[in-house]
């Protein structure tokens, strides 16, 4: 597995990292064990770098990565590298809204530290910027939490470059993790660049828009009642059916050109901007996730780069509502499409 240093900071990961927002509930029901199969596997694929959040089933989810991974933290902990997440919080009235005031994120560390079976996570990111907290506030917090051992990195999440610069101003930002795929990239203007010039290391999530890419979708796909997906204009209508046609072609694009899977190429294409050193991917089956670590041999040259652009130029946009937020925030995230 290649791997790659992350920013400024001094953890070596792999250039694929395993996501785990599909165990966290909101994709539907899945098989417990076959997950923690898929975990362990990609663990013998040479991944040491997982990605979680409290808010992925405040809890479920870091619990079950915890579980498939007891072995590798109790013994050997400099081995693997664990990420989570926080700053969100369920409110009784409009569901989840972002809360990244330092008494919320002193709690969620100590609960996904608890959930996690361990005593510090490698790197702790906030989940959603919080127009409601000052950002030195939410970085003052997150220092302390360095300063005492339970937080090795600080990152952030769905930041865009001017929030970034507002946080750095008390503490750097070690990580961001953007949405980025071939549908979404929006981050090229002004996000990627920030981070590049600042030595952030970028972890990229989505890579497969949500499903989209794998090109196992079509007109009359569905999802089951508990995924999010069908809150989301991304997957229905107009939009839906023109995105399906570009992937028909950039399906035929990766057999033609590439002799790859849809997959792997979509992956492959985040990890050739040279801004993005980790691409995360996320399964509930072993096989996917085998799939995904032979991205790390495609290599796309600058011709194969342009024919990309050239075959996502006219994509419908991709956003929608999302579970990650109550009613006072989805409207944010409808352009965002991110989680």
């Amino acid at each position: 597995m290649e791997t790659t240093r992350l920013g400024m900071t001094e953890l070596e990961v792999s250039r694929i990292a395993f996501g785990t927002w599909q165990i966290g509930g909101e994709w539907g029901e899945f098989d417990r064990a076959e997950a923690v199969a898929a975990i362990r596997h990609a663990r013998d694929l040479g991944i040491d770098f997982f990605d979680t959040a409290l808010a992925y089933g405040f809890g479920a989810s870091e619990r079950l990565l915890g579980e498939a991974l007891r072995d590798d933290l109790d013994n050997r902990r400099d081995e693997v590298v664990i990420a989570t997440k926080g700053g969100l919080r369920m409110d009784e009235d409009v569901g989840l809204v972002r809360d990244s005031s330092p008494g919320w994120l002193r709690s969620g560390i100590d609960r996904s530290l608890s959930a996690l079976g361990v005593d510090h996570v490698d790197l702790y990111q906030v989940h959603w910027p919080d127009p409601k907290v000052p950002f030195a506030e939410t970085a003052g917090a997150l220092q302390e939490a360095v300063d005492a051992g339970k937080v090795r990195h600080v990152g952030v999440s769905n930041y865009d470059a001017e929030q970034m610069a507002e946080f750095a101003r008390t503490r750097p930002v070690d990580t961001l993790q953007p949405l980025y795929n071939l549908f979404q990239r929006q981050i090229e203007d002004a996000v990627l660049p920030y981070a590049r010039e600042h030595d952030i290391g970028v972890l990229a999530y989505s890579p497969l828009a949500h499903g989209l890419l794998t090109g196992a979708m079509d007109q009359s796909t569905t999802f089951e009642p508990a995924d999010w997906r069908n809150l989301s204009p991304q997957f229905k209508g107009d939009a839906f059916r023109r995105n399906l046609e570009i992937v028909a072609e950039l399906r035929r694009f990766a057999s033609d050109e590439l002799g790859c899977s849809l997959s792997r190429l979509a992956i492959a294409w985040t990890l050739a901007n040279p801004a993005v050193q980790v691409s995360i991917v996320g399964s509930r089956s072993a096989a996917h996730i085998e799939d995904s670590v032979g991205a790390i041999d495609i290599e796309l040259s600058k011709d194969h780069l342009e024919a990309l652009d050239a075959i996502t130029a006219n994509v419908a946009p991709a956003g929608g509502p999302h579970p990650e937020m109550g009613r006072e925030e989805t409207g944010s995230m409808l352009e965002d499409g991110g989680r």
